[in-house]
């Protein structure tokens, strides 16, 4: 028998979702959920994961979790086909971190290049809280509970996998086959594996204010990419331009198809033709950023569309998270049952092991 094809994917609640997110993720999960070819798809709001750095800071994490949920519903995710769920309410997944905890040493937290990373850019070299230093046990206990087949992530996320996959093998191998080890699903688009800031930065965020959000006006949108950075030589029409490391290229190596061209630029034929033209000299930076505009907006539309449209009935929201949460929690419930069983701390529901004690003491 074939086995099941699960997905597991989610986001931090740190804001409203951004246009790195959609190319990165959000995209390729709504292909994944209509292409059927998983049974299930668990997507979660990592509320308890944002709370490992702004633990001081509920409110802000409260809030946002309504932001994502409504950019998760804009984007086409359909509650019908995928399970959307919060991820504190899992009261399960705690549980399993727990048991995980037993399974790594610090010194291998400490060497993986992302929790590494993170903790620079957080300033959290001088003091850890531990929460935040532990979320990759937490991040398998997630993919786990789920008995996740394919997780999609960015290639920046390859070492939390390979934690998650570590784990797996270590419960298995003492304790018999019990979890299932999940295999990483990248962007198939290079681009969209870390979209840069308008600013050319190399990561979109929003404390950095260099992000195109999913759910700004088409006049927020049409300025930003006016202001967006560009080839800095490139100060004429004429001279030649760099198409590598300029975010206008990158954005539209993300989000151009060739039928974008007879819409909006019929003078090429396609991506290569423009680029080559702007490397040469003799095309501005103005119009390549107009013909941005007009892809993203036609892109986005329909989301803010959607979105608008979701945020008239915000009871009905959370109506939908709570019901992905109590189908969540049944799945996460079913797999702590047989972690359970693997650790022989089931003692209630062995018969066997009560029977035998029964025995034992009768025989003393």
């Amino acid at each position: 028998m074939e086995k099941e094809k699960i997905i597991l994917t989610g986001d931090r609640p740190t804001g409203r979702l951004h246009i790195g997110h959609y190319v990165g993720s959000l995209r390729g999960r709504v292909e994944l959920q209509n292409t059927g070819q998983y049974s299930k798809l668990f997507i979660f709001i990592a509320d308890a994961q944002a709370l490992t750095d702004n633990m001081d800071n509920p409110e802000k994490v409260r809030q946002n979790v309504i932001e994502v949920a409504l950019d998760y519903l804009a984007c086409g995710l359909d509650p019908s086909r995928s399970t959307i769920f919060i991820q504190s309410q899992i009261a399960e997944l705690c549980e399993l971190s727990f048991y995980y905890m037993n399974l790594v040493s610090v010194s291998r937290l400490q060497r993986n290049p992302t929790v590494k990373s993170e903790i620079q850019q957080r300033n959290f070299e001088a003091s850890i809280p531990v929460g935040f230093f532990t979320y990759p046990i937490s991040q398998a206990a997630d993919i786990t509970a789920f008995r996740a087949t394919t997780v999609p992530v960015g290639e920046d996320q390859e070492p939390m996998l390979e934690q998650a996959r570590e784990i797996v093998r270590r419960f298995n191998h003492i304790y018999g086959e019990t979890l299932v080890e999940p295999d990483i699903l990248l962007p198939g688009n290079a681009a969209c594996q870390r979209l840069p800031g308008t600013d050319g930065k190399a990561k979109m965020s929003k404390s950095l204010g260099n992000c195109i959000y999913l759910s700004d006006s088409a006049d927020e949108v049409q300025q930003k990419i006016k202001g967006m950075y560009t080839d800095p030589d490139h100060l004429r029409v004429q001279d030649p331009g760099r198409v590598e490391g300029n975010p206008v290229f990158t954005y539209l190596d993300a989000f151009c198809q060739p039928e974008h061209f007879g819409r909006y630029l019929p003078d090429y034929p396609n991506l290569d033709e423009l680029k080559a033209h702007y490397r040469r000299g003799g095309l501005g930076d103005v119009k390549v950023k107009r013909f941005l505009t007009a892809i993203l907006q036609e892109t986005l539309e329909p989301i803010r569309t959607r979105r608008k449209a979701f945020e008239q009935d915000i009871p009905a929201v959370y109506d939908m998270l709570r019901k992905g949460c109590e189908a969540a929690r049944e799945a996460a419930a079913a797999t702590l049952d047989d972690v359970r069983r693997a650790m022989k701390i089931n003692y209630f529901d062995d018969a066997e092991l009560i029977a035998q004690q029964a025995k034992r003491f009768k025989a003393e």
